[in-house]
């Protein structure tokens, strides 16, 4: 498939003044099982071609997944029939022009390539283990290889393959259950007895939970509880459009220390530790923009739009895929939590009375301006008393501010995992001095 024939047809049949194509090929197979058993194969390959269109400043969109010619000519004509039903945008300053491109290699053959064999086996190791001592595990193991092509017509063309690959399970027993994932662009990595052995250990640790009253404590989180609070803060607001619009945790602490000394997030799409991408979806060049520093909360990210907005900004290559129902602005996609110096032991010696947390489920934002967020604990809470887990505890409720949170952080791990998740996040385990829950579940 040449995507450059493709975007030549589209913008060689665009009547419009500007015209911007997004081209993303993707073969994705899931291998899914449930009660230690695989109930799912199935493997999609799919074309989509996304049109934007610009007169003036009306901006129209159209998307299609039929590649052949007369198609492309009637997408084409379709996003230029749209443009001129649109009102005038005068923030709108153009499609961007032509910027060099930094070269990533991130592009496993085994990955793209993987039969459902090797995912099977993947997925039948951890039943195995998990049947082995009468538990049950469910999950998936997906893999993925993925073409994205950018182009329009003042020269941009980028062009950049790369694959991924995600394995999570979550394994029950009688009265716990335990989760554990990975992901990354190598298939071969995923290993899947130290999957299940993570997860089976919080099994084993989390028989048995017992009620434990609400309140404010200090919380040790597992990277899976870790990677909530930056997915969270990503949603609620290091896009520019959230701070333009005033709806932004950053609106008031920019230039601020709001965080400890210790926190440092940065986005980094040419980090080939992550999952990395060396443009956005505007054919933008990637590179490492720091979200926060040692505390510091600095910029949030742009795309051109939004840096059309303001004086003196450009597009730090943050643009989400282009959408005609959908206005996200620009997000962070690969967002790294920088390594601390602490072991887990380490915090948990350290720790007097507090909470171990595995996993964060169902959160929700209650106060984006402040980023605080309500949902619940799962698959494994425990209770650390004199420096020792001391015994598992039924699932909290929580009401956090975010940013208070990552305040009050104490110590962050040294090593950190990549997990896949929309994008993609870097992330190691976290000690807070203080976490407020509210009520326990059941």
């Amino acid at each position: 498939m040449n995507f450059r024939q493709i975007a030549d047809s589209v913008l060689k049949a665009s009547a419009a003044q500007e015209t911007e194509v997004v081209i993303m090929a993707q073969d994705d197979s899931l291998t899914r099982f449930a009660n230690n058993s695989i109930h799912q194969n199935v493997t999609e390959s799919n074309v989509q071609v996304t049109v934007r269109s610009v007169i003036d400043t009306r901006v129209g969109t159209a998307v299609s997944n039929d590649i052949r010619s007369e198609s492309l000519s009637r997408l084409a004509q379709r996003a230029y029939e749209l443009a001129k039903l649109q009102p005038p945008n005068p923030e709108f300053k153009g499609l961007p022009l032509p910027q060099p491109l930094p070269s990533v290699a991130a592009f496993d053959q085994a990955t793209a390539e993987c039969a459902p064999e090797t995912r099977a086996a993947v997925a039948g190791t951890i039943c195995r283990e998990a049947a082995g001592i009468g538990c049950i595990a469910a999950g998936s193991v997906t893999t993925a290889a993925v073409r994205v092509c950018v182009a329009n017509s003042h020269g941009v063309f980028a062009e950049y393959q790369t694959t991924a690959a995600d394995c999570s399970t979550v394994i029950m027993g009688s009265t716990s259950s335990g989760w554990a994932q990975a992901s990354g662009w190598k298939v071969n990595e995923i290993i899947p007895e130290e999957l299940a052995g993570e997860a089976l250990t919080k099994v084993r640790l989390g028989t048995e939970p017992k009620d434990f009253p609400p309140g404010e404590y200090t919380v040790i989180l597992d990277p899976y509880a870790t990677a909530n609070l930056l997915e969270m803060l990503a949603f609620d607001g290091m896009g520019a459009l959230a701070v333009q619009e005033g709806r932004s945790w950053m609106n008031t602490r920019s230039g601020r220390k709001a965080m400890a000394g210790i926190v440092t997030i940065v986005d980094d799409g040419l980090d080939v530790s992550g999952l990395p991408m060396p443009f956005d979806f505007e054919g933008m060049p990637k590179r490492a923009v720091p979200i926060v520093e040692s505390g510091v909360v600095m910029d949030p990210v742009y795309d051109s739009f939004t840096a059309g907005r303001e004086p003196g900004k450009s597009s730090t290559g943050h643009a989400s895929p282009p959408s005609p129902a959908v206005r996200y602005g620009p997000l962070p996609m690969n967002l790294f939590l920088r390594p601390g110096s602490t072991e887990l032991n380490d915090m948990i010696r350290t720790t007097k009375l507090g909470i171990y947390i595995t996993r964060f489920w169902y959160t929700r934002t209650v106060h984006p301006r402040d980023a605080v967020v309500t949902g619940m604990t799962r698959d494994g809470t425990f209770v650390i008393r004199d420096g020792e887990i001391a015994y598992p505890i039924k699932s909290l409720r929580f009401t956090q501010s975010y940013v208070e949170a990552l305040h009050d952080a104490e110590a962050i791990g040294p090593r950190a995992r990549v997990l896949r998740s929309g994008g993609a996040l870097s992330v190691p385990p976290v000690k807070l001095g203080k976490f407020r829950f509210t009520s326990s579940t059941r």
